[in-house]
Parts: structure tokens; C-alpha cells; sequence
């Protein structure tokens, strides 16, 4: 069974003045499956430590795609379907891209389960969990700063295919802190769970 989530990726634009209206830059991804906070605050640790050794971190924009590209990348093996026969040459992965290659799936994987959302039409309405990942603004040069995210409680928020915006101010949020220590509360008290 899925747990569907929603993420939001944001960057606080500081108001210069009135013309400006110092609006925040947000990106929002649907995630169809393993939305719980282990797998998405791991998926989160492992994206920001690329993206600082990179430094490739520019905005809410970049890192939403960054986000939803490594996580198919991540699920191309189901592509192998478990057949020996059956390889991804990596000095020819468009190769994967072929239709033909794709008629021993019924519905490949990799290319579902992530949906980029215009965070002003609504949500899907059967999502679990709401994260916000706050993004700090700076130069990509500059010193590396941490990632504050917020976790909602397990849908503990309005569950309808309305206004998004209003699902996240009224949500219920069981964590609200730095990204590691996130990884350390949550990912600790869902091993307990288990």
C-alpha cells in the first residue's frame, strides 16, 4: 500500500520593498509511495549531502527536480524486472528511454509516482504526510547551511482536493527543526515502532 505525501520546497524571500512583495519562491512534488518521514527524510539527507558536495543547491526549483530525478533513478532497477538478460549499458542509456525496451512492463515504475503541483490548485486529498523544506537563501558558494523541514503528524491536516495553502497552515506538524535533527527524532521513533 502507498503512503502518498506532499512536499514543499521553499526559499523565504526577504521584503525589500512594497513592489517586490518579498513572496516566497515554493516547488511542490507529489510523492505516490514511501512518504512516511524515514524513507523521505533519508531521501532528504542523501539529497542535500549530493547538493552540497556539488554545490549544486539553487533554489526550490532545482532541488524538487534534483529531488524526484534521484528518487526514479533510484527505482530504474525495477526496469531489470529480475531478468538476466535484460541490462542498462551505461554508455548508452537512452537506450532505457525506448518504448520497445518498456513492453515487459505493465506500468514502469520510474515512470510514475512523482507529480510536480502548482502549489495554488489543492492536493489530491489522499496524501498521509506534508513536509515543508525550508531552503536558506544564499550564494551556492557561500558557507553550507542546514535545511529546516517540518513533518506533519500522520494526516494530520485537512484531507480534501482543495486550496494546498490551507492545508498547510492548518496543518498539524510533529516535527519542526533542522533536517538532521529530524532524521534523528523521527527515523529513531519509527525503528521503535517497528
Amino acid at each position: 500500500m502507498s503512503t502518498r505525501s506532499q512536499l514543499r520546497f521553499v526559499q523565504r524571500v526577504e521584503q525589500t520593498d512594497e513592489a517586490d512583495g518579498g513572496a516566497d519562491r515554493v516547488a511542490q512534488v507529489y510523492r505516490h509511495s514511501d512518504g512516511y518521514p524515514g524513507s523521505v527524510l533519508q531521501d532528504l539527507a542523501q539529497l542535500k549531502e549530493l547538493l552540497d558536495a556539488t554545490r549544486a543547491e539553487r533554489g526550490p526549483g532545482y532541488t524538487a527536480a534534483t529531488f524526484v530525478f534521484l528518487n526514479k533513478l533510484s527505482t530504474v532497477d525495477l526496469y531489470l524486472d529480475g531478468d538476466p538478460e535484460r541490462t542498462i549499458d551505461a554508455a548508452q542509456p537512452a537506450d532505457l528511454l525506448e518504448p520497445s525496451n518498456m513492453e515487459h512492463l505493465n506500468q514502469p515504475l520510474f515512470l510514475l509516482g512523482y507529480g510536480v503541483e502548482n502549489p495554488a490548485n489543492g492536493i489530491h486529498g489522499d496524501e498521509e504526510y506534508l513536509y515543508v523544506v525550508e531552503l536558506p537563501t544564499r550564494n551556492p558558494f557561500d558557507e553550507l547551511t542546514e535545511w529546516t523541514v517540518k513533518v506533519s503528524g500522520h494526516s494530520a491536516f485537512p484531507r480534501w482536493d482543495g486550496p494546498t495553502d490551507e492545508a498547510f497552515e492548518r496543518a498539524n506538524w510533529q516535527f519542526h527543526g533542522s533536517l538532521e535533527d529530524a532524521l534523528a527524532e523521527l527515523v529513531r521513533d519509527e525503528a521503535v515502532v517497528k
